[in-house]
């Protein structure tokens, strides 16, 4: 039996090396979906007795005490004969090891292998037997094994590559976590690319006639060529376009700066100079800038100051006052009259009835003129403590604010602040200054 069973397997390998020489006949890769069963009830009977006493005994496992599962195989030919084969199977069984030790019920069985396979007859016929033989890996939840594949299969060529595969093998188990098993399977596989086909060697053409001329090189013959004497692209007939704008030199009045067709090859021109084109500046003729879409800062009230640096801009003033109104010499001195005319009670910031008049007449001026506003700072002198001449020169500040919008001064033209014995006119050493210094001081302005 031995002897036969070799000669056939040398026949199967002298017949697949004769067949080898047929490329065109090569294994496209090739994917593949199977039905698998395993079998470790027919591997523990011939393993415990032998192959003959287990067939003689019928001790081979049926179909319904094996353990299914599914599989997908991927195929590769390395030559008309012989291909690259790898499968990744899964099965939910329960696992025994060879000691006869279990690792669980009903969990995964993986196992991967890859094989060399040998095909008796090329892809040429549509029945072909094949052997294989390779290596394989298990994991049975934390286990793992190795194991050598070995069996025998048969490829059917059913149309345009695609195969029904039916394999049989025998897994021998080389590690203790390992177990013998017959693998079966019954699949569908189809080719997923094509391999490259062998080059034809072609002989050379003959020689080409000469080109026709070609004087300045630039791919454009000179009978085509429009500019002949100067290198150009195909695009505008053989003429060059130096500064790429799309409009050839011959017809581009700037031919060094990129341009528009609408300005005949030119910018967009900026006929003011300062910086933002014609097309979108809103006052071409007239320097501007960016923020004002070309046009110069605005000046609301013609003074000759631009908003953004009138303190006024509503109001004509002058340069040298931030754009707003100078207060005349005259109004500044009936204010500082008027100023030197408040009086409080001692130590109090009661307003005396003889600053009346001196006040009206700060309301008058203020009511005679709109834009005027009024800073109202009331200050002492050094005797008692800083902190409460701070609160005494605010609290006069703010009686004087209050009388002058009683009169009928808008609150947002008026404001008050007090500075105590900080801010000194005169020597607090004397009574004399020390009643400098005792003061209130209105400062009028426009901004």
């Amino acid at each position: 039996m031995k002897k036969i069973s070799g000669m056939v397997l040398a026949l199967l390998l002298l017949h697949t090396i004769a067949l080898c020489q047929d490329d065109d006949y090569i294994q496209n890769p090739t994917l593949g979906v199977h039905f698998i069963f395993n079998d470790f009830k027919s591997a523990q009977a011939i393993r415990s007795t032998s192959l003959g006493a287990a067939l003689r005994n019928k001790q081979f496992g049926k179909v319904k005490e094996m353990s299914p599962g599914l599989a997908i195989n991927y195929i590769h030919g390395l030559s008309p004969s012989f291909d690259f084969t790898g499968t990744l199977a899964g099965s939910i069984l329960d696992y025994s090891f060879k000691d006869g030790t279990t690792a669980g019920k009903d969990n995964l069985l993986l196992e991967v292998d890859a094989s060399i396979r040998g095909k008796m007859f090329s892809n040429k016929y549509v029945v072909s037997p094949y052997f294989q033989v390779g290596v394989g890996a298990s994991k049975y939840k934390g286990y793992y094994g190795a194991f050598i594949p070995a069996g025998l299969g048969l490829q059917v060529n059913l149309f345009d590559e695609a195969f029904l595969l039916i394999n049989s093998q025998y897994r021998i188990g080389i590690t203790d976590k390992a177990s013998n098993h017959f693998f079966y399977s019954i699949g569908l596989a189809g080719a997923i690319g094509k391999r490259k086909a062998t080059p034809k060697v072609i002989p050379p053409p003959p020689l080409p006639p000469p080109p026709p001329p070609d004087s300045d090189g630039d791919g454009v013959i000179d009978s085509l060529d429009a500019c002949p004497q100067a290198k150009g692209l195909a695009q505008f007939q053989g003429c060059p376009d130096t500064d790429g704008d799309g409009i050839p030199d011959k017809d581009d009045k700037c031919p060094d700066q990129r341009g528009l067709e609408r300005y005949q090859g030119c910018p967009i021109p900026d006929t003011d100079g300062d910086g933002i084109n014609d097309e979108e500046d809103k006052c071409p003729k007239e320097k501007g800038v960016a923020r004002y879409q070309g046009c110069p800062v605005p000046d609301r009230d013609k003074d000759g100051v631009n908003d953004e640096e009138d303190k006024c801009p509503d109001l004509p003033g002058v340069a040298a006052n931030n754009g707003c109104p100078e207060v005349s010499a005259e109004v500044k001195k009936r204010i500082d009259v008027a100023a030197r005319n408040i009086f409080f009670a001692t130590g109090s910031a009661k307003l005396l009835a003889k600053s009346n008049k001196s006040l009206d007449e700060v309301a008058k001026l203020m009511n005679e003129d709109a834009n005027l506003k009024l800073d109202v700072e009331g200050h002492t002198d050094n005797t008692g403590k800083p902190a409460t001449n701070q609160a005494l020169s605010e609290k006069r500040a703010k009686a004087v604010y209050d009388y002058l919008n009683k009169k009928g001064v808008n609150a947002d033209r008026l404001r008050s602040a007090g500075y105590g014995q900080d801010k000194p006119v005169a020597d607090n050493k004397t009574a004399k200054g020390r009643t400098a210094n005792r003061r209130v001081e209105l400062k009028l302005h426009y901004d």
